[in-house]
């Protein structure tokens, strides 16, 4: 049996997996990142995590692989830094050196994102495509792309920023600067968003009684019969329908994977979305369209993703 290492490195939390060679988590160890403090530091518990999960799954270091890291950010595969991330405070730092210096043991490292996109290519709801498509709807947009079998992440490691597509072109404005991303109505911020417009707008909706507006607000007062409720849900359905069609349009996976926590709305969320796709795509006369499939593994994909980023470089 082999195993490998899988590092979620998150502005929160590093967590660190023993992974084997069936796609299986056997342990995981974990620390806060406690942001800000420096690379090197940061590197040091990413080691430490490490060593801590092998010993919990009763192995040694001899018995791992290798070491994969998925990091929020510009991670540059080829030399092993990550340029920039703003979330970690960090710019031009050589982690995979550190790494490979405290551990002895060869270490990939890859865009958080791209790694979760893998774990699910490769283990989760897109196993078995060629090609596949995994967006991530969180607190913002994230997108990865796979493409016969290997990450795609551009000449400059900056690819498959889907969620920064534009929408509408004179839109809300985004956190990185344009308006009208397709995270700003996608996201689970952006849902929060408009369900505030639409009760500040229409303040006899029953959602006025609620005292905290969160993603699933909306979704929970229409399935009440609330219609500023149902409103929302429908515009962002038709936004998320919207930046689906346009990436299927570019990429035409075999499988477009959609993950985070508003999929579990479920089939009022999906069955809408998935028929307005259909309406809408290029190929919609074409006899074999992209399979879109909710994500399977969760925050696992990311660790899994990771630590097999070996098998997407070789």
């Amino acid at each position: 049996m082999k195993y490998y290492i899988g590092i979620d490195l998150g502005g929160t939390n590093i967590v660190a997996g023993v992974v084997d060679e069936n796609y299986q988590i056997l342990t995981k160890a974990s620390v806060k990142t406690n942001l800000p403090r420096p690379a090197t530091e940061i590197a040091t518990d990413m080691a430490k995590v490490t060593l801590q999960a092998i010993e919990n799954a009763e192995l040694s270091l001899d018995d791992i692989q290798w070491v994969g890291v998925g990091t929020p950010g510009t991670a540059n595969a080829d030399t092993g830094i990550i340029e920039y991330s703003n979330n970690l405070g960090f710019r031009n730092v050589p982690m995979v050196k550190y790494l490979e210096e405290a551990l002895g043991k060869p270490v990939y490292i890859e865009n958080d994102a791209r790694s979760a996109a893998y774990g699910e290519y490769v283990a989760g709801a897109a196993k078995g495509a060629t090609n596949a498509v995994c967006i991530t709807l969180g607190t913002g947009v994230g997108g990865g792309i796979v493409i016969d079998g290997k990450i795609y992440g551009g000449s400059n490691f900056g690819g498959g920023e889907i969620g920064h597509t534009v929408i509408s072109v004179d839109g809300p404005q985004c956190s990185c600067g344009r308006r009208g991303c397709f995270e700003v109505f996608s996201s689970a911020t952006g849902l929060v968003r408009m369900t505030k417009e639409a009760l500040a707008a229409h303040p006899e909706s029953a959602m006025k009684d609620e005292p905290h507006i969160s993603a699933r607000t909306a979704f929970n007062y229409m399935r009440a019969g609330d219609e500023t409720a149902k409103q929302v849900v429908d515009d962002y359905i038709k936004y998320l329908a919207a930046g689906i069609t346009n990436t299927i349009n570019v990429f035409q996976p075999d499988v477009l994977c959609v993950g985070g926590g508003v999929c579990n709305e479920g089939d009022p969320l999906l069955v809408p979305m998935k028929a307005l796709v259909k309406e809408q795509v290029y190929t919609r006369n074409s006899a074999k369209n992209t399979e879109i499939v909710i994500a399977k593994l969760g925050n696992d994909a990311g660790i899994i993703g990771a630590a097999f980023l070996g098998n997407a470089r070789s």
